[in-house]
């Protein structure tokens, strides 16, 4: 696996480490951390996926693209559109007033980076 892949693997572990534990032993207000690095932690994933397979891709941080650019890759990647849409809000918006997440969509969300997480884990060859 190249190095880069690997940084940004532990960078996405590090965003579904701190979404869990803010899930499970933050405050309730801390839900919007929660979503916002559940977003993270795919995105993060997709872009190893993709630096591993020589793929160059936006540095932004909208899922959509991503999923398009690993789809071409891997059809399989279709699977995964679902959780990846689910996410796109939490990456800017929810950091901002004006929006603010509860604590089922929270939930919700950690349970979509958890699908798409384990997904493209299989994926590099990665097992949970």
């Amino acid at each position: 696996m190249k190095e880069k892949t690997t940084e940004w693997i532990a960078k996405a572990e590090t965003d579904y480490s701190a979404a869990r534990f803010l899930l499970d032993y933050g405050e309730e207000h801390i839900v919007d951390a929660v979503c916002f690095h559940c977003q993270q932690c795919v995105e993060k994933y997709l872009k190893a996926f993709l630096d591993e397979h020589g793929a160059v891709f936006p540095k932004e941080h909208p899922l959509a693209p991503l999923i398009r650019l690993a789809h071409a890759i891997d059809p399989e990647f279709e699977s995964i559109s679902e959780y990846a849409e689910s996410l796109e809000n939490y990456a800017v918006a929810i950091r901002y007033p004006g929006a603010t997440a509860t604590r089922r969509e929270a939930e919700a969300a950690f349970a979509a980076a958890t699908r798409a997480r384990a997904f493209v884990r299989r994926k590099l060859g990665l097992l949970d």
